[in-house]
């Protein structure tokens, strides 16, 4: 995996399958069902809404809102990389 974002997806794969709750691994329960859809296996975890629980995980940091927005913005732009990667 050499695309944009890819040390905190796999970062996030090996929380998930671990059952750790951490930023990374939200952030690939956040994304599972892109992700899964390009071919990666993605452990279950995350809980219902990984989304809002990312944000709270977040929540008690000075600027959570930009850093949960870039979050987001890294697992988009990996999933853009995997899919142009794929194509070709």
């Amino acid at each position: 995996m050499d695309l944009p974002g890819a040390e905190l997806v796999r970062a996030g794969l090996d929380d998930l399958a671990a059952g750790r709750e951490t930023e990374a691994g939200l952030l690939v329960a956040v994304a599972a069902p892109r992700l899964r859809a390009l071919g990666y296996t993605v452990p279950a975890g995350g809980g219902e809404e990984p989304s809002h629980r990312l944000y709270e995980l977040l929540a008690g940091e000075e600027g959570a809102h930009s850093r949960y927005n870039a979050l987001i913005g890294r697992a988009v732009s990996f999933a853009r990389a995997a899919e142009h990667a794929s194509s070709r």
